[in-house]
Protein backbone atom coordinates (compact mmCIF):
# COMPACT_ATOMS: atom_id res chain seq x y z
CA UNK A 1 0.00 0.00 0.00
CA UNK A 2 1.28 3.16 -0.70
CA UNK A 3 2.03 5.59 2.20
CA UNK A 4 3.55 9.03 2.38
CA UNK A 5 0.89 10.99 0.58
CA UNK A 6 -0.06 14.28 0.48
CA UNK A 7 -3.64 13.80 0.60
CA UNK A 8 -6.20 17.78 0.17
CA UNK A 9 -9.85 16.56 1.35
CA UNK A 10 -12.16 19.38 1.16
CA UNK A 11 -15.15 19.42 3.06
CA UNK A 12 -12.99 17.20 6.03
CA UNK A 13 -15.34 18.37 8.91
CA UNK A 14 -18.09 16.76 7.83
CA UNK A 15 -19.37 13.34 8.32
CA UNK A 16 -17.70 11.94 5.38
CA UNK A 17 -14.51 13.89 4.94
CA UNK A 18 -13.70 13.55 8.66
CA UNK A 19 -14.03 9.17 8.20
CA UNK A 20 -11.51 9.98 4.68
CA UNK A 21 -9.00 11.92 6.68
CA UNK A 22 -8.59 9.70 9.69
CA UNK A 23 -8.16 6.42 7.22
CA UNK A 24 -5.10 8.17 5.44
CA UNK A 25 -3.67 9.83 8.74
CA UNK A 26 -3.95 6.27 9.96
CA UNK A 27 -2.29 4.87 6.29
CA UNK A 28 0.83 7.09 7.63
CA UNK A 29 0.09 10.14 5.20
CA UNK A 30 -0.06 13.66 5.25
CA UNK A 31 -3.70 15.68 5.14
CA UNK A 32 -4.59 18.96 4.62
CA UNK A 33 -7.76 19.01 5.49
CA UNK A 34 -10.48 22.10 4.38
CA UNK A 35 -14.03 23.23 5.49
CA UNK A 36 -16.12 26.11 5.83
CA UNK A 37 -15.75 26.48 9.60
CA UNK A 38 -12.32 26.88 11.35
CA UNK A 39 -14.28 26.01 14.71
CA UNK A 40 -15.02 22.68 12.93
CA UNK A 41 -12.03 21.66 11.55
CA UNK A 42 -10.32 22.89 15.30
CA UNK A 43 -12.05 20.09 16.61
CA UNK A 44 -11.23 17.73 13.88
CA UNK A 45 -7.82 17.99 14.41
CA UNK A 46 -8.14 17.87 18.00
CA UNK A 47 -10.01 14.74 17.38
CA UNK A 48 -7.56 13.27 15.10
CA UNK A 49 -4.71 14.27 17.19
CA UNK A 50 -1.77 14.26 14.37
CA UNK A 51 1.17 16.28 13.52
CA UNK A 52 0.51 15.06 9.94
CA UNK A 53 -3.11 17.08 9.63
CA UNK A 54 -2.72 20.64 8.90
CA UNK A 55 -6.32 22.55 8.60
CA UNK A 56 -7.16 25.80 6.79
CA UNK A 57 -10.63 27.78 6.60
CA UNK A 58 -12.12 27.70 2.38
CA UNK A 59 -14.83 28.76 0.81
CA UNK A 60 -14.06 26.26 -2.02
CA UNK A 61 -16.67 28.84 -4.50
CA UNK A 62 -13.74 31.76 -3.63
CA UNK A 63 -11.34 31.29 -6.18
CA UNK A 64 -8.65 33.15 -4.33
CA UNK A 65 -9.54 30.74 -1.37
CA UNK A 66 -8.82 27.76 -3.29
CA UNK A 67 -5.33 29.55 -4.22
CA UNK A 68 -4.40 30.12 -0.82
CA UNK A 69 -4.78 26.27 0.18
CA UNK A 70 -2.42 25.60 -3.03
CA UNK A 71 -0.11 27.73 -1.45
CA UNK A 72 -0.42 26.16 2.22
CA UNK A 73 -0.06 22.65 0.12
CA UNK A 74 3.31 24.10 -1.14
CA UNK A 75 4.67 25.76 1.80
CA UNK A 76 4.33 23.20 4.00
CA UNK A 77 4.59 19.73 1.51
CA UNK A 78 5.84 20.85 -1.65
CA UNK A 79 2.96 18.92 -3.76
CA UNK A 80 0.17 17.53 -3.48
CA UNK A 81 -0.35 13.51 -4.42
CA UNK A 82 -4.01 12.83 -3.85
CA UNK A 83 -7.10 15.26 -3.90
CA UNK A 84 -10.47 14.46 -2.56
CA UNK A 85 -13.25 16.41 -3.45
CA UNK A 86 -16.21 16.10 -0.91
CA UNK A 87 -17.34 19.53 0.04
CA UNK A 88 -20.84 19.71 -1.28
CA UNK A 89 -24.36 21.09 -0.12
CA UNK A 90 -28.13 18.78 -0.24
CA UNK A 91 -30.82 20.87 0.59
CA UNK A 92 -34.36 19.94 -0.26
CA UNK A 93 -36.42 22.76 -2.58
CA UNK A 94 -39.04 22.62 -5.18
CA UNK A 95 -38.30 23.66 -8.29
CA UNK A 96 -40.76 25.84 -8.82
CA UNK A 97 -39.48 28.08 -5.53
CA UNK A 98 -35.72 28.21 -6.70
CA UNK A 99 -34.61 31.68 -7.53
CA UNK A 100 -31.42 31.98 -9.66
CA UNK A 101 -29.17 33.03 -6.68
CA UNK A 102 -30.59 29.38 -5.09
CA UNK A 103 -29.45 27.98 -8.28
CA UNK A 104 -26.14 29.34 -8.33
CA UNK A 105 -25.60 28.82 -4.88
CA UNK A 106 -25.92 24.75 -5.21
CA UNK A 107 -24.07 25.12 -8.35
CA UNK A 108 -21.45 26.86 -7.59
CA UNK A 109 -20.93 24.77 -3.96
CA UNK A 110 -21.05 21.08 -5.67
CA UNK A 111 -19.83 21.75 -9.11
CA UNK A 112 -17.86 25.24 -9.22
CA UNK A 113 -15.60 24.69 -6.42
CA UNK A 114 -14.78 21.27 -7.51
CA UNK A 115 -13.88 22.44 -10.45
CA UNK A 116 -11.97 25.69 -8.93
CA UNK A 117 -10.44 22.67 -6.51
CA UNK A 118 -8.82 20.90 -9.32
CA UNK A 119 -7.27 24.36 -10.94
CA UNK A 120 -5.85 25.04 -7.59
CA UNK A 121 -4.22 21.70 -7.14
CA UNK A 122 -3.42 20.24 -10.77
CA UNK A 123 -0.26 21.93 -10.43
CA UNK A 124 0.72 20.90 -7.62
CA UNK A 125 0.04 17.33 -8.55
CA UNK A 126 1.42 17.19 -11.71
CA UNK A 127 4.92 16.50 -12.71
CA UNK A 128 5.63 13.32 -11.13
CA UNK A 129 4.26 10.69 -13.29
CA UNK A 130 1.26 9.97 -10.21
CA UNK A 131 -1.75 11.44 -9.19
CA UNK A 132 -5.08 11.50 -8.15
CA UNK A 133 -8.35 12.94 -8.36
CA UNK A 134 -11.66 11.63 -6.17
CA UNK A 135 -14.35 13.65 -7.23
CA UNK A 136 -17.47 12.24 -4.70
CA UNK A 137 -20.60 12.80 -6.49
CA UNK A 138 -24.44 11.22 -6.49
CA UNK A 139 -25.90 8.52 -7.61
CA UNK A 140 -28.93 10.50 -7.48
CA UNK A 141 -28.09 11.43 -10.81
CA UNK A 142 -29.61 8.44 -12.31
CA UNK A 143 -33.21 8.11 -11.17
CA UNK A 144 -33.15 11.93 -10.36
CA UNK A 145 -34.76 13.68 -6.66
CA UNK A 146 -37.93 15.50 -6.50
CA UNK A 147 -36.84 19.34 -4.82
CA UNK A 148 -33.24 18.45 -5.55
CA UNK A 149 -32.93 19.61 -9.14
CA UNK A 150 -30.04 22.09 -8.68
CA UNK A 151 -28.49 19.26 -6.63
CA UNK A 152 -28.51 16.90 -9.27
CA UNK A 153 -27.85 19.23 -11.92
CA UNK A 154 -24.21 19.96 -10.73
CA UNK A 155 -23.70 15.86 -9.33
CA UNK A 156 -24.52 15.00 -13.19
CA UNK A 157 -21.91 17.90 -14.27
CA UNK A 158 -19.05 17.08 -12.39
CA UNK A 159 -18.84 13.50 -14.23
CA UNK A 160 -18.70 15.64 -17.42
CA UNK A 161 -15.69 17.28 -15.85
CA UNK A 162 -14.07 14.24 -14.10
CA UNK A 163 -13.81 12.60 -17.61
CA UNK A 164 -12.69 15.76 -19.53
CA UNK A 165 -9.69 15.93 -16.96
CA UNK A 166 -9.01 12.28 -17.03
CA UNK A 167 -8.21 13.38 -20.71
CA UNK A 168 -6.57 16.47 -20.11
CA UNK A 169 -3.89 14.77 -17.24
CA UNK A 170 -3.50 11.43 -18.33
CA UNK A 171 -0.18 11.98 -19.93
CA UNK A 172 0.48 13.09 -16.94
CA UNK A 173 -0.20 10.20 -14.76
CA UNK A 174 -3.25 11.86 -13.32
CA UNK A 175 -6.40 9.56 -12.72
CA UNK A 176 -9.53 10.93 -11.71
CA UNK A 177 -12.51 9.44 -11.06
CA UNK A 178 -16.27 9.92 -9.71
CA UNK A 179 -17.33 8.03 -6.30
CA UNK A 180 -21.35 7.86 -6.47
CA UNK A 181 -22.82 7.20 -2.94
CA UNK A 182 -26.43 6.43 -2.05
CA UNK A 183 -28.23 8.81 0.75
CA UNK A 184 -25.39 8.41 3.26
CA UNK A 185 -26.32 8.94 6.45
CA UNK A 186 -24.25 11.83 8.14
CA UNK A 187 -24.99 14.05 10.53
CA UNK A 188 -26.03 16.75 8.15
CA UNK A 189 -28.29 14.69 6.11
CA UNK A 190 -30.27 12.91 9.00
CA UNK A 191 -30.90 16.70 9.84
CA UNK A 192 -31.74 18.07 6.36
CA UNK A 193 -33.47 14.97 5.40
CA UNK A 194 -36.94 14.00 6.28
CA UNK A 195 -37.37 10.68 8.27
CA UNK A 196 -39.20 9.28 5.00
CA UNK A 197 -36.83 9.63 2.60
CA UNK A 198 -34.10 7.76 4.84
CA UNK A 199 -36.54 4.89 4.68
CA UNK A 200 -37.21 5.06 0.97
CA UNK A 201 -33.22 4.67 0.18
CA UNK A 202 -33.01 1.62 2.39
CA UNK A 203 -36.07 -0.29 1.02
CA UNK A 204 -34.86 0.19 -2.63
CA UNK A 205 -31.31 -1.31 -2.25
CA UNK A 206 -29.94 -4.79 -2.21
CA UNK A 207 -28.10 -4.12 0.67
CA UNK A 208 -31.49 -3.01 3.12
CA UNK A 209 -29.46 -0.68 5.69
CA UNK A 210 -28.50 2.74 5.92
CA UNK A 211 -25.67 3.79 4.40
CA UNK A 212 -22.73 5.18 6.35
CA UNK A 213 -19.46 7.48 5.44
CA UNK A 214 -17.20 4.43 6.46
CA UNK A 215 -18.84 2.24 3.41
CA UNK A 216 -17.26 4.88 1.19
CA UNK A 217 -14.25 4.52 1.99
CA UNK A 218 -13.14 1.51 0.99
CA UNK A 219 -13.66 2.65 -2.82
CA UNK A 220 -11.65 5.92 -2.01
CA UNK A 221 -8.72 4.29 -0.51
CA UNK A 222 -8.69 1.47 -3.69
CA UNK A 223 -8.57 4.53 -6.43
CA UNK A 224 -6.23 6.43 -4.36
CA UNK A 225 -3.65 3.74 -4.65
CA UNK A 226 -1.20 2.24 -7.10
CA UNK A 227 -3.83 -0.93 -7.62
CA UNK A 228 -5.93 1.45 -9.48
CA UNK A 229 -3.13 2.67 -11.60
CA UNK A 230 -4.36 1.95 -15.67
CA UNK A 231 -8.28 2.82 -13.77
CA UNK A 232 -9.43 6.63 -15.17
CA UNK A 233 -12.44 8.58 -15.94
CA UNK A 234 -14.81 6.37 -14.35
CA UNK A 235 -17.58 5.90 -11.93
CA UNK A 236 -17.98 3.89 -9.13
CA UNK A 237 -21.39 3.87 -7.58
CA UNK A 238 -21.35 2.92 -3.66
CA UNK A 239 -24.93 2.35 -2.87
CA UNK A 240 -25.77 -0.93 -1.84
CA UNK A 241 -27.03 -1.87 -4.84
CA UNK A 242 -29.62 0.27 -5.63
CA UNK A 243 -28.27 1.48 -9.22
CA UNK A 244 -26.83 -1.16 -11.51
CA UNK A 245 -25.34 0.47 -14.77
Amino acid sequence: MKTDRIVVITGAAGGMGAVFVRRFLNNGDTVIATDSSQDSLAKLAESMNSARLHIRAADITDEADTKALADLARQTTGRVDVLVNVAGDFPLQPFLEMTAADWRKIIDINLTGTALMCQAMLPLITGRGWGRVINIGSASIYSGVPDQAHYVAAKAGMIGLSRSLAREFGSEGVCVYVVEPGLTITAAAKKALPQSIQDTAIAVRCLNREEHAGDLTGAVFFLASPDADFITGQTIIVDGGNEML
